[in-house]
């Protein structure tokens, strides 16, 4: 089985006065294909960090990162894509070019480009807005568009960087119930990146809680039930349990 293995990372760099800071430090982390993990933390605990750095877009200081025994060091998005809360949409661009666009700088024929765009589209419910521009659609919409463009490289994992944090908590919730489907159908492993306890609860098979900085990771929290999960669980027992443990956690984290 696909692995994403982060083994002994440690990033650290230097500020413009010439300081050294320490990001990450020591962290050790396996996510496996088909896997949702989310990663939560303080502010400034080198989340967004260790992301870029699992998709080589940061090079470590020490340690390694590697798809099973393959070490990565470069972006290399049919291995791992990413999602970030801008969306990062072309505006120039009609929404299923901007789905296509990934594929065309991956030398995709035009034909292959547009079946493969179209199928994303109707995976994220969107065919109807394929000629539509991203400034005619809801930061909802034009995130779900985002989602397919990524999935249209048919990465091994996902790599999403708070990609709800532009959103109000109505749209956050009902946009997480749609995507925890898609995302559970589409088999890809998925880390996640949040600031929400619930979104770290409600998406995941396994929680990430990080310290402060230098990031560490101070435990990892299994979900036992099944996705994709209904907004009801957020109202069970186990849901309010483990919330309770990791705001405890993090919380500690300030004390």
């Amino acid at each position: 089985m696909t692995s994403l293995v982060v083994e002994h990372l440690s990033v650290s760099y230097q500020t413009s006065v010439g300081t050294e800071i320490s990001a990450l430090k020591d962290v050790n982390l396996q996510i496996e294909f088909g896997e949702f993990v989310t990663i939560i933390g303080p502010s400034g605990c080198g989340k967004s960090t260790l992301l870029h750095a699992m998709g080589g877009l940061l090079k470590p200081s020490s340690g390694t990162i590697s798809l099973d025994t393959t070490v990565l060091t470069e972006p290399s998005p049919r291995d791992a894509a990413f999602v970030f809360q801008d969306y990062s949409l072309f505006p120039w661009k009609s929404v299923i070019e901007n789905v296509g666009v990934g594929l065309k700088f991956a030398g995709g024929s035009a034909r292959d480009i547009q079946e493969k765009a179209a199928a994303q589209l109707e995976f994220v419910g969107l065919s109807q807005f394929a000629d539509r521009y991203p400034s005619e659609l809801s930061g909802g919409m034009q995130q779900r568009v985002a989602i397919a463009r990524a999935l249209a490289l048919e990465p091994k994992f996902l790599l999403m960087d708070e990609p709800f944090g532009a959103l109000d908590e109505q749209t956050r919730r009902n946009l997480g119930r749609d995507l925890t489907k898609i995302l559970t159908d589409t088999g890809q492993g998925v880390a996640l990146i949040t600031h929400s306890l619930e979104e770290a609860i409600f998406w995941a098979d396994r929680i990430v809680v990080m310290s402060a900085r230098p990031g560490r990771i101070l435990e990892e929290i299994r979900v036992e039930a099944p996705r994709p999960r209904d907004l009801s669980y957020m109202t069970t027992p186990e849901f309010a349990e483990l919330r309770a443990k990791i705001f405890d956690l993090l919380e500690f984290q300030h004390a």
